[in-house]
Order: C-alpha cells, then structure tokens, then sequence
C-alpha cells in the first residue's frame, strides 16, 4: 500500500470511527430527551390527580363554610328574637312592679343575655375560620 492509500484508509477510519461516535451520542441524546419527555409526562398525571383533589376538598369545604354560615345567620336570628322577648319580659316585669309595688327578682343570666353562663366552655365562631 501506498503512502496515499494508507492516509486515505486512516482518514476513512476516522470518519467511520466518528460517525459511529456521533450516532450513539445521538442515540444517547434520542434516549434522554424520551426519558425526560416520559417524565414531564408523568409530573403531568400525579399534578392533575393533586388538582382533582384539591379540587374536591375545595368543593366540601365551600359546601361546609355554606352549611356553618346558614346555621350561624339562624342563630343570629334566633338571638335577635330572644333578645327582643327578653326585652319584652323585662319591660313587663317593671311594669308589673311599678304597678303592684312588688320586687320580682329575675335570675342573674337572664338579665345578662351576652354572658355565658359556663365560661370553661369555648365558643368556636368565626366567619375567617377557613379563609386562607
């Protein structure tokens, strides 16, 4: 062999030596961009199931805080009702009083409707309890 033909057969090697360096770096870079595009894809299904039920908490929670704020606004009414009866009592009581000369005496926790007659008890009520 000649001289010419021996750079030729070396330059050939190299070429063939570095196409198959660069089709298994392709390769290489064909399997991480799947790889990765299997993982984003994956990220995708576990975020869509977190939002489902994030989705669903929101949604018992809202039905929750509807049902809590109804039942708060009848008690505010009942309170409303009770305070204008006792009131009421009250006025009648002095009346009678003034009337009759007599002194009626009224339990200590029906003339002090706001007080609460068990203080060891707490009393949860809040409209921002569950706001974030």
């Amino acid at each position: 062999m000649s001289m010419e033909e021996e750079n030729r057969f070396d330059l050939d090697q190299r070429k063939r030596k570095r196409m198959l360096s660069n089709r298994e770096s392709a390769r290489r870079s064909r399997m991480r961009k799947q790889k990765h595009l299997n993982d984003l894809v994956n990220q995708v299904g576990k975020l869509r199931e977190d939002n489902s039920r994030i989705s669903a908490q929101v949604k018992l929670r809202s039905e929750w805080y509807a049902t809590v704020e109804t039942e708060n606004r009848v008690m505010r009414t009942q309170v409303m009702e009770l305070t204008e009866r006792l009131r009421y009592v009250s006025s009648l009581i002095r009346f009678v009083q003034a009337a009759s000369g007599m002194v009626m005496e009224i339990p200590d926790p029906l003339l002090k409707p706001w007080q609460v007659p068990c203080p060891s008890q707490s009393i949860m009520a809040s409209a921002n309890f569950f706001q974030c």
